[in-house]
């Protein structure tokens, strides 16, 4: 595939979650990805077809025997980057650590995907998304009574993936200009916390309450919340602004109890809405809505949200999932095929990148 990464070629080693993330968005602008597989390898939650594999082939490498470890070092050596997602210390063992794999190719840029980091006290423990949101202190800081998830979004994808591949394309241009590789050391709990920036400093600055339930982003405020309709469907409501305040005050016919930013009114302000909205269906208050400026939205399952004409229109959703973001203007990311090629050889992987 063309792209503005076209001729970055990457070695994967496959992974769950953020780590084929990247090599999936990377893939996605146009990098040269070949994904290197255990044979016969179990699949924790198959899926048919497998979105984040899209777009890169696959090369079945059993990396316990010499042939394997020898064809992986191969395409190593040949790589700009490569992209791996086991604990510490695995690949030092396999006989593909960074330090094997940057004598023979010092220009590499060798990504390290993992949810504590390569050193700390929890670096060699298990976990996942749930457990690595937990110790940045997001996690506490969603939810009502007790703290909810965002599936795995925040750290898996947002926290994890996403800095893995920022990483790469970071190390890549400077190995570009200089010659010299580097790690990227892409933990998730780092990632995360980054994405908190915000409301760490709204935190240190004494704007933010330390518990969930009290903040002006975190549902306590009656105008930046989920309200349940009448049909059981609910409407999300932003209105932050005072103009998108007023907004939405007029499409929902009232006059509030209270100011929009009497915080000490806030619940009796929340029951006045919540009673309004649960007057009318989600319908219908999208459709009081739809042309207004009062960021009230219907909140729509998986399913309707790929259905939805805004959606649509931007060709959001397609047969090989959610399109490549961002949309660049001249060289524009294209998803490529969900059911990626399984190569038969790595020779047949090195002749793709024009390598032997």
């Amino acid at each position: 595939m063309s792209g503005p990464l076209d001729g970055m070629k990457i070695v994967e080693f496959a992974g769950l979650g953020p780590a084929p993330f990247a090599a999936m968005l990377l893939a996605d602008f146009g990098a040269d990805v070949i994904r290197i597989e255990r044979p016969g390898a179990p699949q924790l939650m198959p899926q048919n077809p497998d979105f984040l594999l899209r777009g890169r082939p696959t090369v079945e490498l059993d990396l316990k025997s010499d042939v394997g470890l020898r064809d992986a070092c191969r395409l190593a050596a040949q790589a700009d980057a490569l992209i791996e997602g086991l604990r510490p210390g695995v690949m030092e063992r396999l006989g593909l650590g960074p330090d094997a794999l940057l004598a023979e190719n010092p220009a590499l840029v060798y990504g390290r995907m993992t949810g504590w980091g390569q050193h700390g006290p929890l670096a060699a423990r298990a976990g996942h998304d749930i457990n690595y949101i937990a110790q940045t202190g997001l996690l506490g800081a969603f939810g009502g009574d007790a703290p909810e998830f965002p599936l795995n979004l925040l750290g898996d994808f947002g926290g994890g993936g996403m800095y893995l591949a920022f990483g790469l394309l970071a190390g890549v241009m400077h190995a570009r200009a200089t010659g010299q590789g580097q790690v990227v050391d892409a933990a998730i709990v780092d990632g995360t916390a980054h994405l908190g920036t915000m409301i760490y400093s709204m935190l240190q600055s004494g704007i933010w309450a330390d518990q969930r339930r009290a903040n002006i982003l975190d549902g306590a405020a009656p105008f930046y919340r989920v309200y349940e309709c009448v049909c059981g469907g609910h409407m999300a409501v932003g209105a932050i602004e005072p103009q998108f305040w007023a907004a939405l005050v007029a499409g929902l016919g009232i006059t509030p109890v209270a100011g929009q930013m009497e915080r000490a009114r806030w619940p009796d302000l929340s029951a006045q809405l919540a009673a309004t909205f649960m007057g009318k269906t989600r319908d219908e208050w999208t459709e009081i809505f739809a042309e207004t400026d009062a960021c009230a939205t219907p909140v729509l399952s998986l399913a309707e949200a790929q259905a939805d004409p805004h959606m649509a229109a931007r060709g959001v959703f397609g047969a090989a999932g959610p399109r490549p973001a961002p949309v660049l203007s001249a060289t524009p990311a294209q998803a490529g095929e969900a059911r990626p090629k399984v190569l038969g050889s790595v020779d047949e992987a090195l002749a793709l990148w024009g390598a032997t």
